[in-house]
């Protein structure tokens, strides 16, 4: 038998040696398992190793499945009520309800545009086409059709335009700030127009109320992109200008204490805007923030309570030749390069014969750039957002959206998978294969609906039926809470 000495130095060397061998298997096996979730995280955002394929018809090539039919884009349930986003009614005749138009002003009176006419690939009786499904009532529906549900849009937009009520934080025209919080006299324009037109429209509109105890909402009117022009404030500043504002209206008012500002909002396009509520955390948390730069990735915009606004570049009319130009390039790309996304893409795309990917200034009209391609990329800069969405859909190109967690405007409403192609950031060097690979039937449907859905990113001087005015106030109507909290539950004593 060995001497308890021997035993007890044997057991400590021992012990010793697999507690070295446990500190090097435990890094070695977290490292393992990191890289296979990366790998993962590669294998379902991306298509660099390897793309699916699918069958169209017996007697079709095969194609690939393009990113734009990958599920990215959501709707879901906002402001209390499901929006459904699988089930798809069939087209119905509109009825030419009337939205946020003056008096005497001419409605569009076409409503919203049908898709599955000669582009949309609608369905004869007994056929299906990969563009259409079943809903979950089991009748058949056409999934590339502009609207997620049309006729819940068109029921709840007659019931928006004849109910909804917003109160504006009244401020007298000799305010200090009169420049900030009142409309503009001007007709808007500029990269961050969206943010004026909107507050222009909603002053010309039926939706306001001088009674605050029949409101569904309450609009804080202080513009972001002229606080940040304002010498006095600057954009050192505007954190605490909005401080004071939210401490003013809150001791002035008792409308944001009962609820904690979840029925108040207000509307931004400029990126500053993001920090701008940084030393009034309540708003970011609250309150309805209506923003141009709408990503559900970062911090401060949050999806399902935000709303996504469009950023618009102001233009009036139609463009001559929208429907005869011939698109010769498959897809162009003009900007300054200011993120690495953009900075990929002009590396990658800049010497090639079909997409023209240019950075500086152009040598040719945009406008004839617009009108000539068959896509137009809108890639994502300092914010997922920028004009180039709604440049696209003014001239008539199909939108192709390069931006990661971008939560699109309107997508409540609207199929964006039905006039529009969404590629992943990864994909950059797949675009051509990506574009090629949408067919001449199913572009032909894109274009179409593009037609359809272009009036929705338009202002105007005056409010139309179904512009982005319109859209936007649906959009908060959605928002708005079913439940009113008595004006003197929030009146007890502190």
């Amino acid at each position: 038998m060995a001497p308890p000495s021997l035993l007890l130095h044997y057991s400590q060397r021992r012990l010793s040696h697999s507690t070295r061998g446990g500190f090097f298997f435990v890094p070695t096996t977290l490292a393992l398992l990191t890289s296979l979730l990366i790998l993962f995280y590669l294998f379902t955002t991306s298509n660099i190793f390897f793309l699916h394929y699918r069958h169209h018809h017996h007697n079709h090539p095969r194609q690939p499945i393009l990113p734009a039919e990958l599920p990215e884009l959501r709707s879901s349930s906002r402001g209390g009520r499901t929006y459904p986003v699988t089930g798809r009614s069939s087209p119905t005749s509109p009825d030419g309800a009337t939205a946020g138009s003056s008096p005497g002003e001419k409605p569009l009176a076409a409503g919203p545009a049908v898709a599955g006419g000669s582009g949309g690939r609608g369905v004869d009786a007994g056929q299906r086409g990969p563009g259409d499904r079943f809903g979950p009532s089991g009748n058949h529906v056409n999934s590339n059709d502009v609207y997620h549900n049309r006729d819940v849009f068109e029921k709840d937009y007659r019931e928006m335009n004849r109910s909804f009520k917003i109160y504006v934080y009244p401020h007298r025209r000799d305010d200090p700030f009169a420049n900030v919080l009142l409309p503009v006299d001007f007709e808007p324009g500029g990269n961050y127009a969206s943010e004026s037109y909107f507050k222009k429209s909603l002053m010309k509109s039926h939706f306001i109320t001088k009674d605050p105890t029949e409101a569904d909402l309450f609009f804080m009117p202080f513009s972001i992109a002229r606080l940040r022009h304002d010498a006095r404030v600057g954009v050192a500043g505007i954190q605490d200008y909005i401080r004071v504002y939210i401490m003013n209206i809150t001791r002035r008012y008792p409308y944001w204490n009962r609820t904690g500002g979840a029925d108040h909002f207000y509307v931004a396009c400029h990126s500053i805007s993001r920090s701008a509520m940084e030393k009034a955390s309540e708003v970011k948390t609250n309150a309805i923030q209506v923003v141009c730069s709408s990503s559900y990735f970062l911090p401060g915009y949050i999806t399902h309570k935000d709303a996504s606004l469009p950023q618009v570049w102001p233009r009036q009319g139609d463009p001559p030749n929208i429907m005869s130009s011939k698109r010769n390039k498959l897809a162009f790309f003009a900007g300054g390069i200011n993120s690495p996304v953009r900075e990929r893409l002009v590396k990658v795309w800049r010497n090639d014969s079909e997409i023209f990917a240019h950075h500086g200034r152009l040598t040719t009209p945009y406008s004839d750039e617009l009108l000539g391609s068959k896509f137009c990329l809108h890639v994502k800069g300092f914010e997922v957002n920028t004009a180039r969405i709604a440049d696209s859909l003014y001239y008539g190109c199909v939108p192709v959206i390069i931006a990661n967690h971008y939560d699109l405007p309107f997508a409540d409403i609207l199929n964006w998978k039905s006039f529009s192609v969404v590629v992943a950031t990864l994909d950059i060097p797949l675009l051509k294969r990506i574009l090629k690979g949408v067919g001449s039937d199913k572009f032909l449907m894109f274009q179409s609906n593009v037609m359809k859905v272009r009036k929705h990113f338009q202002w105007h001087p005056s409010p139309v039926d179904y512009d982005a005015f319109c859209m936007v106030m649906y959009e908060l109507w959605l928002r708005r809470s079913t439940v009113r909290v008595p004006l003197t539950a929030s009146l007890g004593s502190d």
